[in-house]
C-alpha cells in the first residue's frame, strides 16, 4: 500500500568545479520547502512522477503547501488503488474500460454509491487525478497512445458580489466526476452548525475528558469562527498583539495573515474576534509549564507555535482530524449521539450562525450584518456570507413548520375516532322507506 510523507526539501544547482567534477551547491534566494508531501510505493520506491510534480508546484510559489499536501493525499489514494489492482500508472491501452483512470473512475462511484466516500471527496480525488496527468502529459511522462480522455468546455453561471449574473467557462473530461448535490441548505464545507446546548455540552465534555489542547482549539473555533489551519499556526508573539475592540468590551481583535505568520484560507489579513475569556486561557496556556517545555525541545522555528503535540512539533490539520475522530468515538460512547459525524469545522460554522443570528435579532440590518459577519469569519467572497442568512431562514421555516405539524399530531392524537367513524357512517348511510 502507497504512503505519504513528508520531507525537507532544498533546491540544489549542478556546477562543475576546476577538475571537472560535478558538485551541488543550494540554490541561491530559494527558501527550503519544509513538510513537502511526497508518495512512497510498497516496495519504498519513490513515485518519482508525482513526487516532482509536488516539488514543482511548491517551488513556483503560487500553490500553498496545504493545497499541494491535500492534493497528494488524493494522488496517495489513486496510488494505493492501482498498486492494489496490479496496474501501472501509465496503463492506457486502446478499449477504454480497460484503461486505469477508467477504473480508478468506476472504483470512486462505487464507493461513493456503498456510503463509503462523499460524492464531494470523490469528485475533488478525480480532479486531482487527472490535473496530475496533464502535468505528466506535458512533460512526455505518460507516453499514453491511446486518448486518455476527452475534454469539453463546461460553462458554469454564478452570481458575483453585486448579485449579477455571470459565467465562466473551464476546461473538463469525461472523466470528471458530477458532485451530487445535498438535499437541502447547508453552511460553506456542506456542514451544519451545533446547536447551543450541545456545544456548551461538548466544550463541558473536553474540558474534563479531552487534552486542553483539543479544548482550546475548539474553543477557538467554537467562539471566534477560527479555521483550523489558522488555530493551529497561532503564535505566542500574536497572542500579545491582540487588542481589545473599541466598539465591543470584552472582544479583543487578534491579527492574521501572511504579514504575522497565522495562515488563513486565501491569505486574506484581517483580525479574529476573540473574547476576553477564551484570549486569557489561550495566554494561560501559553506560559504554563507543560508548554514551556514543549518549546524548549521544538525546533526554533516552531518555538513561537502556541500549539506543540507532546513531541514538540507543530499540529497538522491531519493531526487534529484524528484526534477529533477519537473525540467523536468517546463522546458517542458516553451518550452524546450529535457527535456521531461531528467534524471540526462545524465549531465554525456554528460561531457564524450564531454572530449572524445575534445581529439580525438585534434589530441590524441584513446589509449590516452581513459585513460585520464576513469580516468576523475572512470570507473573501460575500456570497459566502450570504449562506448564513439563507440557511437562518430556512431554518425558521422548518421550525414554523414543525410547530403547526406538533399541534396537527396533537389534534389528531386527541381525537375520538371511534365516535368519528360512528358519525360519518350515519352521516352517508341512506334513509331506507
Amino acid at each position: 500500500m502507497a504512503r505519504l510523507d513528508y520531507i525537507h526539501h532544498e533546491s540544489c544547482d549542478a556546477v562543475l568545479d576546476g577538475s571537472g567534477q560535478v558538485l551541488w551547491t543550494r540554490t541561491a534566494n530559494k527558501e527550503p520547502i519544509e513538510r513537502l508531501p511526497q508518495i512512497y510505493w510498497e516496495d519504498h520506491r519513490g513515485w518519482v512522477e508525482a513526487n516532482v510534480w509536488a516539488a514543482d508546484r511548491a517551488a513556483s510559489g503560487t500553490v500553498g503547501i496545504e493545497t499541494i499536501t491535500r492534493s497528494m493525499k488524493y494522488l496517495c489514494g489513486f496510488a494505493s488503488f492501482i498498486e492494489a489492482e496490479g496496474i501501472d500508472w501509465r496503463h492506457f491501452p486502446v478499449r477504454k474500460e480497460k484503461q486505469v483512470l477508467r477504473k480508478f473512475r468506476k472504483h470512486l462511484i462505487e464507493e461513493v454509491d456503498n456510503g463509503m466516500l462523499a460524492s464531494t471527496t470523490a469528485s475533488n480525488c478525480m480532479c486531482t487525478v487527472i490535473q496530475f496527468y496533464r502535468y505528466a502529459d506535458l512533460h512526455n511522462l505518460v507516453g499514453a497512445e491511446a486518448a486518455m480522455w476527452s475534454d469539453r468546455l463546461a460553462v458554469i453561471p454564478f452570481h458575483d458580489g453585486a448579485g449579477y449574473k455571470r459565467a465562466m467557462v473551464r476546461l473538463s473530461s469525461d472523466l470528471s466526476i458530477p458532485n451530487r448535490k445535498r438535499v437541502g441548505h447547508r453552511l460553506e464545507d456542506g456542514l451544519i452548525p451545533l446547536r447551543a446546548e450541545h456545544m456548551c455540552e461538548l466544550c463541558k465534555y473536553t474540558s474534563e475528558y479531552s487534552t486542553e489542547e483539543l479544548h482550546l482549539m475548539l474553543s477557538c473555533g467554537f467562539f471566534s469562527g477560527a479555521r483550523i489551519g489558522t488555530i493551529t499556526t497561532m503564535t505566542v508573539s500574536g497572542l500579545l498583539t491582540a487588542r481589545e475592540d473599541p466598539h465591543t468590551l470584552g472582544v479583543f481583535l487578534l491579527p492574521v495573515g501572511p504579514k504575522t505568520g497565522i495562515a488563513t484560507k486565501f491569505s486574506v489579513d484581517g483580525d479574529l474576534m476573540v473574547p476576553r475569556e477564551v484570549l486569557d486561557d489561550l495566554i494561560r496556556y501559553a506560559f504554563s509549564t507543560k508548554r514551556l517545555l514543549r518549546e524548549a525541545k521544538a525546533r526554533p522555528e516552531h518555538k513561537n507555535l502556541l500549539f506543540l503535540t507532546r513531541r514538540s512539533r507543530p499540529y497538522t490539520v491531519g493531526t487534529v482530524d484524528r484526534l477529533v475522530q477519537e473525540l467523536r468515538r468517546q463522546a458517542v460512547a458516553a451518550g452524546m449521539r450529535f457527535m456521531t459525524n461531528f467534524k471540526f469545522h462545524q465549531s465554525r460554522a456554528t460561531f457564524g450562525t450564531w454572530l449572524m443570528q445575534l445581529l439580525l435579532s438585534n434589530g441590524v440590518n441584513t446589509t449590516d450584518a452581513i459585513g460585520f459577519v464576513r469580516d468576523a469569519m475572512l470570507h473573501k467572497d460575500e456570497q459566502t456570507t450570504l449562506g448564513y442568512i439563507k440557511f437562518l431562514e430556512n431554518t425558521r421555516a422548518k421550525q414554523h413548520v414543525a410547530a403547526a405539524f406538533n399541534m396537527a399530531f396533537t389534534g389528531l392524537q386527541s381525537k375520538d375516532w371511534e365516535n368519528e367513524r360512528a358519525l360519518t357512517s350515519s352521516a352517508t348511510r341512506p334513509n331506507l322507506p
